[in-house]
């Protein structure tokens, strides 16, 4: 491939030219320069950058998706080449929830790359939807009941969430016997958890408060819930040990949040999987096969 596409390549993952220069072996100058003749060849702005932050324009990110896509052709056929192309390595982009990531995600991870010490793992984690088919991302975890568009999902584990409180909180306001009575209670959830759907005596239904905290972590909701400001509806990977211990209780055990979500991996749809992939795949699947530590914790 051509070097400048290369370089272009190193400057958009490093995040900027000085950081790409430090990694390589060429000066900020020189960096600049042969970005700048690429743009001049091509007719075409590819970054904005100032002294502060870089963006890809809209020809930069449609080149860079496109470079990616040729990148990795050129791996694969010099794998099939050489024999090694069923070898998990090489890079390995995953973003993920952040408390599930953080959580329950890094440890599998850490294990995962004692197995595999020729991956180089870049893991991000943020609540925002990351759209797979338009990102650098080879793989997402979901907590969803729907997987959007064409992408592959492959399943972990249930998530099954309740609602819980303190108990601070419930002898200070009492504890709701009915679904109707959450009205009367402060509710807490973050940025677009809100209708509730969930499943119980009379069937799935949706209930749409309104949460007392506005936010946009689903962190902050199980602090504040642990600290005394109201009912959550918490998933058991996230609850469960303040559960065991009494910190959080369940209110309304009859019902739960729905029961159609699920901890899954997705990727983009491809004639051939990435080995790598493939791997991580196995390996998650492996760590959860025997069951969760937040159902033994709820058990």
């Amino acid at each position: 491939m051509d070097p400048d596409y290369d370089l272009f390549l190193a400057i958009v993952a490093a995040g900027s030219i000085a950081a790409a220069a430090r990694g390589g072996t060429l000066s900020s100058a020189s960096l600049s320069k042969r970005l700048a003749g690429l743009e001049r060849r091509l007719g075409v702005r590819l970054l904005h950058r100032t002294t502060r932050r870089m963006v890809l324009t809209p020809a930069g990110e449609s080149l860079y998706r496109d470079l990616l896509a040729i990148s990795a052709a050129l791996r694969e056929a010099e794998a099939r080449i050489t024999g090694a192309q069923d070898l998990p390595t090489g890079p390995l982009r995953i973003t993920a929830p952040t408390s599930f990531g953080r959580l329950h995600l890094a440890p599998a991870l850490a294990q995962f790359l004692a197995l595999h010490p020729g991956v180089a793992l870049e893991l991000d984690l943020s609540d925002d939807f990351v759209d797979l088919l338009t990102s650098r991302y080879d793989v997402a975890l979901r907590i969803t009941a729907r997987v959007e568009g064409a992408l592959v999902a492959h399943r972990l584990a249930a998530n099954r969430r309740v609602l819980c409180a303190a108990p601070a909180y419930l002898a200070r306001r009492g504890a709701p016997a009915r679904l109707g009575d959450l009205a009367r209670h402060d509710l807490l959830a973050a940025e677009g958890q809100m209708p509730w759907p969930l499943d119980g005596p009379d069937g799935p239904t949706s209930y749409a408060g309104v949460s007392a905290v506005r936010t946009n972590s689903s962190e902050v909701v199980r602090e504040m819930a642990l600290g005394g400001r109201g009912i959550a509806l918490r998933s058991l990977w996230d609850s469960a040990p303040a559960l065991a211990s009494g910190a959080l209780v369940r209110v309304l055990p009859d019902w739960e949040g729905s029961r159609g979500a699920a901890v899954l991996l997705v990727h983009p749809p491809s004639p051939r999987v990435p080995a790598v992939v493939r791997a991580l795949i196995a390996h998650m699947q492996g760590v959860f096969a025997s069951g969760t530590p937040w159902d033994r914790l709820s058990e």
